[in-house]
């Protein structure tokens, strides 16, 4: 009754199908993809070709699954009839068909979550277009069509993405009978905290990788609802411009985490991060949906004993979903801490982002599709001015909604759970207001004057950069790019990379920023659009706005000042030093008259 039910499914109408949207057939289709419009649950259903035999990704049966009575106490959902159904095909490969149907019990998850639950588009992405997809790769890998970087095997590099996957999955659901106890939940909190002290790292059997010596790992998550924010585009974003969210500190904490007598949370070696990242690509899946590859952040020590010693911290990621053009796509960044010399059987405790579209709202306009938008905020410097979004592309993204699952692991050692509990809340919520910053800058709702004018290649940026200069020149006598023939773009470009941190902010009484270079921003953990929220006094501590006081008529009536050594504030709390401050009048060549403040910080540091 079942099979004849799953067949009637599979190539007949036992289901109103719908088209996926925004999913044509074509020649460069990778299948034909339908959605249930309305019937019990929710459904999906993919027909494709693959260049494989029947009998060779079907399954072969081997081992079997829990008994009945020891699996039902971990029911979390009805599975309807579904399955594949594989025929031969004229001219060699095969035809396969699959169905997808689930009833996901919406009424028993958090009501920000519940969509999910109630859209056949997600059971699409996630599950079946996901299915047919590996098949196709399966195929190609087979045939010898794919090649992966570093010597490796597809397999291996498969069963790293797997891993991560899987990690981030079963951090993100929590499960208690997968060993999660959440820690202080009175359903008021924000950021979720729980705790697993059964779990082995790397999901192999390598003994050196249990969590027996330790206290276990430590997770922190929190879900949010966007409002008219392209998920391509957002995880793009956290992709190429990792510092603008993340704190490298906390990153070399897990990754030291991994390494068994290295739990020294809060007691971390001082280590100053460029703010750079080199991405080393190891493969991709045919369509490249998926990205697996390696981020080298680089570090320096700080103390003189170790100033040698390399301080670069490595990650193993997965990137998918980036392509705007797919509509109703999951996109995710998910990475973890991994040795230099990347081993096969490596421990893995992945955390990431995972964007997942909902469904339209009733009224909403049907196939919106999403903005060509980028936050890439140097893309100008190389291809020349940024330009602005048009009206209609705005007026498409409306009305659409996604939910951001946020979800950060640390191992830890079992007596410093308490303080590595508050450290990953308080990172967790630093992480959100960054990414809740980024959001609204891509929003096409947002007001398109708002930091795109100063953004690097624009016109004004051109000119901006142009005053600071010859000002700097004028007041203090010397080249502030150690070069006078420098000229627009590449002016810019040298002041946009210029090591020292070079911020400038209005003349108002309550002086707010209005651009920074990119060590400017880097120095305060924002992005240039979020720099706009930031005033000149919230960045310095008390001895810092004595000083700034002291100065500020000697550089209104001479035009510069020199400020010493002291401490800022970047926007997530964290401590930075510099060696010396330099504060000059910014002078708009065309009438003489001061457009504005800039400082250069020398030789800044976190603290």
């Amino acid at each position: 009754m079942q099979q004849k039910e799953f067949l009637s499914k599979a190539t007949g109408t036992a289901v109103d199908w719908v088209q996926m949207p925004g999913m044509k057939p074509g020649p460069d289709s990778v299948g034909i993809f339908a959605i249930s419009q309305s019937c019990s649950g929710v459904a999906a259903r993919a027909c494709g070709l693959v260049s494989l035999e029947p009998t060779k990704r079907s399954l072969s049966g081997s081992g079997s699954g829990p008994n009945a009575v020891a699996a039902a106490q971990f029911v979390r959902a009805e599975m309807l009839p579904s399955g594949y159904l594989i025929r031969p095909c004229e001219g060699g490969g095969s035809i396969i068909h699959i169905v997808d149907h689930l009833n996901l019990e919406a009424w028993s998850v958090p009501e920000v979550l519940r969509p999910l639950y109630e859209s056949s588009k997600v059971v699409a992405q996630k599950m079946t277009i996901a299915a047919l997809r590996y098949i196709r790769q399966i195929a190609q890998e087979t045939s010898g069509e794919v090649v992966y970087g570093l010597g490796r095997q597809p397999a291996v590099l498969r069963t790293f993405s797997q891993r991560l996957s899987r990690g981030f999955n079963d951090a993100v659901n929590g499960f208690n009978d997968d060993g999660w106890t959440v820690l202080n939940c009175d359903g008021a909190e924000d950021v979720i905290i729980a705790v697993n002290s059964t779990k082995n790292l790397s999901g192999t059997s390598n003994p050196a990788s249990s969590l027996t010596f330790l206290g276990g790992i430590l997770c922190a998550k929190a879900s949010m609802l966007l409002q008219n924010v392209p998920p391509a585009v957002l995880v793009r974003f956290l992709r190429e411009h990792r510092s603008q969210w993340a704190d490298f500190n906390v990153d070399a904490y897990a990754a030291a985490s991994l390494k068994a007598g290295s739990y020294a949370y809060p007691g971390m070696r001082p280590t100053r991060f460029t703010g750079s990242q080199i991405i080393m690509p190891l493969g991709h899946t045919i369509e490249h949906e998926e990205m697996l590859e390696v981020i080298r952040l680089e570090g320096h020590s700080l103390s003189q004993e170790h100033a040698f010693a390399s301080r670069d911290i490595h990650l193993l990621q997965i990137c998918s979903g980036i392509d705007e053009n797919v509509v109703g796509a999951c996109s995710e960044l998910i990475f973890a801490p991994i040795d230099e010399m990347f081993p096969d059987d490596a421990p893995l405790v992945p955390s990431g982002f995972r964007i997942i579209p909902l469904d339209s709202k009733p009224g909403d306009k049907k196939d919106a599709t999403t903005s060509n938008r980028t936050l890439d905020l140097t893309s100008g410097l190389e291809v020349g001015p940024a330009t602005t979004q048009g009206a209609g592309d705005a007026s498409s993204s409306q009305n659409t909604r996604s939910v951001l699952t946020i979800a950060f692991q640390f191992p830890f050692d079992s007596n410093l759970q308490d303080h590595v509990a508050v450290m990953a809340r308080q990172y967790v919520r630093s992480v959100i207001s960054s990414v809740q910053r980024v959001a609204m800058a891509i929003s096409p709702g947002m007001n398109p004057n708002v930091g795109s004018k100063l953004s690097p290649g624009s016109p004004e940026a051109l000119t901006l950069a142009h005053w600071i200069c010859q000002s700097y020149s004028y007041y203090l006598g010397s080249d502030l790019l150690r070069s006078d023939s420098l000229v627009g773009d590449s002016m810019l470009k040298s002041l946009w990379h210029h090591q020292d941190a070079i911020l400038c902010c209005s003349r108002k009484s309550l002086p707010v920023f209005i651009f920074a270079n990119q060590a400017g921003l880097d120095m305060l953990e924002t992005t240039l659009v979020a720099l706009q929220d930031i005033t000149l006094d919230k960045i310095f501590d008390e001895s810092g706005r004595k000083a700034l006081c002291a100065d500020f008529a000697k550089l209104m009536q001479q035009g510069y000042a020199y400020l010493p050594a002291g401490i800022c504030m970047s926007t997530m709390g964290r401590h930075v030093s510099y060696e010396q401050a330099i504060a000059w009048k910014v002078l708009a060549a065309e009438d003489n008259t001061v457009h504005c403040l800039a400082f250069s910080f020398i030789n800044w540091s976190f603290v």
